[in-house]
């Protein structure tokens, strides 16, 4: 069955049920039914059959659902822009969608008012869903094209790997909707039936809010980066008697600390705790794996797991040519769920994207290798640095320090003088609170790294700090790490 049908359905069968709740408001399945067909039916009206971009403008608010349903109910890929971004960064990213409207929650509000039929437009599976900005390597962000093919690919893996329960899951909307990863938690929500219970930007930022509202939302599945679960996890009390109906956390967005993934295994010993990996170009995630105990010992990096159904992932060197098991070489994603390109941009769409084996395929510029019939990610190629003529991958160095006894997460950025690599400095997150003698654990520290790495690898500076600075989409913001320890 169609998505947006199935989101029909649910309106129909369950109208009363929760769509969303956010703060204090609510959208039940019956009015983001029906708000989404007036909204769709004036879209439809006055703008042209060219499934041109319409830019949806505001910060987790009803409204915004609504108008995501809507646009693609019309025939229109949604561009979401989250306020909580920098202002400069909104502009950028309205300005290069260049769409003819930007709906803002008061516009959705006054367009959706009066109801209308849905309009009959069909959903093709090369047609365009949505288009996420997200950062490019020359400080532009760039916008991925995502088809209805590439998602529903995605929900059907889902719904198969994770077996939600029609109508009976709490999805927690921790990510704005302008970072992939919300699609996780909203598109698999609506389809499921589910709730989506949004904690907004303000209660993320303020402890005293945030864990009151974690413990209101009645969560049984939570998605999330490693580094909010690892903000959570200093308040003791973040445990299963807070979230008693959680069934599974699924992680993604960036590489999940074996501290971390121990720690939520610990408070959360009813709950499976998954790992998945995919950049935005392959529809939020392409692999997974459910962790336990055994498998967290077992290795000191985290595997990202086994492609999905659909989909299939390679390692190649970079002639394009598949590496043996256990060498490393750029992981590249293949299958439905990939991006067709990048919105207005041929010519990054052709460095990125080509075809293998009949199939799109995606070059991902992530470094990884197969090892028991599991995938790791070993870090960016981006990220490999020279220090006195010795490459360095900087996820290499982060990978030993998280291995360390009492280290929960690290950070480790090259240190320049004059645009030349000198030496490397190490921020590291204690799990237990600072040390007592700071001194002392640093040079016990260096010594430890010095029986896993070679010398030229040992940070020359490491720095405990009691947190990590973070971007709006729940990620370590590494460009602040430095100035945030001082």
């Amino acid at each position: 069955m169609d998505l947006l049908d199935r989101i029909d359905d649910w309106g129909r069968w369950a109208p009363q049920r929760l769509a969303q709740r956010s703060g204090d408001r609510t959208l039940t399945y019956g009015e983001l039914r029906t708000r989404s067909d007036a909204l769709a039916a004036r879209l439809f009206a006055t703008l042209p059959d060219d499934e041109t971009p319409i830019v949806v403008v505001g910060h987790k608010e009803p409204e915004m659902l609504v108008a995501f349903v809507g646009c693609a109910k019309a025939g229109h890929p949604y561009v979401p822009v989250d306020v909580a971004m920098p202002a400069q960064r909104v502009a950028r990213t309205i300005e290069l969608a260049n769409a003819p409207l930007s709906l803002t929650a008061e516009l959705v509000a006054s367009l959706a008012a009066r109801s209308a039929p849905r309009p009959r437009r069909q959903r093709h599976p090369g047609s365009p869903h949505y288009i996420m900005f997200t950062s490019g390597s020359t400080g532009d962000p760039k916008g991925v094209v995502i088809t209805a093919e590439g998602l529903d690919t995605f929900l059907d893996w889902m719904a198969f790997e994770q077996r939600f329960t029609p109508g009976g899951e709490v999805f927690l909307n921790q990510s704005t909707f302008s970072f992939d990863l919300s699609v996780m938690e909203v598109w698999t929500a609506l389809s499921a039936g589910g709730t989506i219970v949004s904690i907004a930007r303000e209660e993320i930022d303020d402890a005293r809010r945030l864990f009151p509202a974690l413990a209101r939302s009645g969560a049984t599945t939570w998605v999330s980066t490693p580094s909010f679960a690892q903000l959570c996890l200093a308040e003791r009390q973040f445990d299963h008697t807070m979230l008693p109906h959680l069934r599974r956390l699924l992680f993604c967005g960036e590489v999940l600390p074996p501290a971390v993934a121990m720690a939520v295994l610990e408070r959360f010993p009813n709950a499976e705790v998954w790992n998945t990996y995919g950049p935005t170009e392959a529809t939020v995630a392409c692999s997974s794996i459910r962790l336990d105990r055994a498998l967290v010992e077992r290795y000191p990096a985290l595997p990202i797991g086994r492609p999905m159904r659909a989909g299939g992932m390679r390692v190649l060197d970079p002639d394009g040519e598949p590496v043996a098991e256990g060498e490393r070489g750029e992981l590249v994603i293949v299958g439905p769920s990939v991006s067709p390109g990048y919105y207005r941009n041929p010519e990054l769409t052709q460095r990125a994207f080509f075809t293998l084996e009949g199939e799109r395929a995606y070059r991902t510029g992530d470094r990884g290798h197969l090892r028991d019939d599991l995938f790791f990610c070993d870090g960016r190629l981006d990220r490999q640095i020279k220090l006195h003529g010795y490459r360095i991958e900087l996820g290499d160095v982060e990978a030993h320090l998280c291995a360390l006894p009492g280290v929960s997460d690290a950070v480790v950025i090259p240190e320049l003088r004059e645009s030349t690599v000198i030496g490397l400095a190490a921020y590291v997150l204690p799990r237990d609170g600072p040390p007592h003698k700071e001194s002392d654990a640093v040079r016990e520290m260096r010594a430890q790294l010095a029986e896993r790495i070679p010398a030229y690898m040992v940070p020359r500076r490491i720095r405990f700090v009691s947190e990590f600075p973070m971007t709006p989409n729940g990620k370590i913001d590494r460009r602040h790490v430095a100035n945030f320890a001082r």
